[in-house]
């Protein structure tokens, strides 16, 4: 059987990526953990290789923040920033090609055992109830109106999940909890300011993933997005993102069939980009 690694944010780091994907034996599989381009130095080559391997059955890519971040500057909602690289898909001649394959990409995938996310789940999420309301973002970047959803996805409130939320507030909870969390209150009240390490939380927040009843704590669960954690394991959590972009590494882990956390999963790494902003 082919083994399936997941991997950590590229931000548009083209030859780090290409670099990866030699050292990934030809008949695996990847998992992309989202932000997928941005602040790297070739955010359309990087794009257009994914969107190959995805049509060629060999990755699938999630959703992260800097993925909508693209989604929303295409659609003219949001105007670019000053660190952005994605200028380049905004005047290349596939721009709407690429733009339509990224708005059908997952937010969160799930074999029943292990869950692959851009940032993290709220407390009071199950592993399938994950999967549902990722899902309903999913069906609305679909849409044909996918760009009233984009119009409405910006906000840090709601900051906490209810049930009986509807409508755009019910997704933008969503849409922040799986592309944005990092710490919340140990009752799921998200906080968007925070980016040290776990340790570094406001007073009365904690890392999404020590929330003491978090209902996903029997699964395992691969993500991205917060690069001061590093490789990160953590119980049945492993973070993944170890600074590409940053001069940091992009790595691969290998996702276990049996739904185990192991200190034998293999790991495979290659060095990322020198950023020149980088502190």
């Amino acid at each position: 059987m082919s083994k399936i690694y997941a991997v950590g944010d590229i931000q548009g780091c083209a030859p780090s990526l290409k670099n990866l994907v030699k050292k990934i034996p030809k008949k695996s599989k990847m998992i992309f953990l989202g932000d997928l381009v941005n602040r790297g130095p070739d955010s359309l080559g990087t794009l257009r290789y994914l969107k190959q391997l995805q049509e060629d059955q060999r990755i699938e890519c999630i959703l992260g923040n800097h993925d909508l971040h693209l989604l929303a500057v295409d659609a003219g909602i949001r105007k670019p920033k000053n660190l952005d690289t994605i200028q380049s898909i905004l005047k290349a001649p596939d721009r709407a090609e690429l733009i339509d394959w990224l708005r059908h990409r997952p937010m969160a995938l799930s074999n029943g055992k292990i869950l692959t996310v851009h940032a993290g789940v709220l407390p009071q999420w199950d592993l399938q109830q994950t999967i549902e309301c990722a899902q309903e973002v999913e069906r609305a970047l679909r849409k044909k109106s996918y760009k009233d959803f984009l119009g409405n996805m910006y906000g840090n409130t709601p900051n906490k999940w209810s049930h009986s939320l509807k409508g755009y507030e019910r997704l933008r909870v969503i849409t922040n909890a799986l592309t944005r969390i990092r710490f919340c209150t140990p009752s799921g009240t998200m906080e968007f300011d925070s980016k040290e390490g776990f340790e570094s939380g406001p007073k009365g927040y904690i890392p999404w993933f020590k929330a003491p009843k978090r209902k996903t704590q029997d699964t395992l669960i691969y993500f991205g997005h917060w690069s001061t954690l590093g490789l990160l394991r953590d119980q049945n959590v492993i973070s993944l993102d170890t600074g590409c972009v940053w001069g940091g590494k992009l790595t691969a882990m290998e996702i276990p069939d049996s739904g185990k956390a192991s200190k034998n999963l293999e790991i495979i790494q290659v060095d990322g980009y020198e950023h020149p902003l980088k502190m």
